[in-house]
């Protein structure tokens, strides 16, 4: 998932070297000079592009969220059944845990250095989030749970958990231990 492919345009460019950066970390670690010299391209060609740096934080996030969303969702969709489906989405995640470069959610993480609910990266979070629980939605609703929209809510809750435990404790397996809970919550 942290793979990132661009068509090398300066634009591309700006945006894969700024979610690189931000990722790693953080926003306010992310100076204008740093992504400068990173991209190789001058200050003047970032803000040809991008107004100032909040714009283009915003834009590297959007990115990041439809490659994301695109990226896990084809990994779980991979199960054959609705059932395994929804404990895919822990599987998947223990995978990414244990990938190169795994630094927790960008959106999480990125939300955390905002104060302002109405931020326009905490809105770029917020959206990410919620395309998330649409998805998982979906699956619920094709599981045929009772009541979709409270499972879905309560297996983000879980995937959430599971990325931050994996992040801030080193521990991998926090995307089996959401499996177990999951696996309760389905009554599997």
């Amino acid at each position: 998932m942290n793979e990132i492919t661009s068509n090398d345009t300066t634009r591309d460019i700006i945006l894969d070297v700024t979610e690189k950066l931000i990722y790693k970390s953080g926003i306010a670690a992310t100076g204008m000079d740093l992504l400068v010299k990173t991209a190789g391209v001058s200050r003047k060609s970032i803000y040809r592009y991008f107004a100032n740096k909040e714009e283009l934080t915003v834009a590297a996030l959007q990115r990041r969220d439809v490659r994301w969303m695109h990226w896990y969702r084809s990994a779980v969709d991979q199960a054959e059944t609705p059932a395994d489906r929804l404990l895919n989405l822990f599987t998947v995640l223990k995978g990414w845990f244990a990938s190169e470069g795994f630094r927790g959610c960008a959106f999480i993480n990125t939300s955390g250095e905002t104060g302002d609910p109405q931020d326009p990266v905490r809105q770029v979070a917020k959206d990410h989030k919620q395309k998330l629980l649409d998805y998982v939605c979906e699956l619920c609703t094709e599981h045929g749970a009772e009541d979709p929209q409270l499972l879905a809510r309560q297996l983000l809750i879980l995937i959430d958990g599971a990325i931050t435990v994996a992040l801030v404790m080193g521990d991998h397996s926090a995307a089996d231990n959401a499996q177990c809970m999951a696996r309760k919550l389905l009554d599997l």
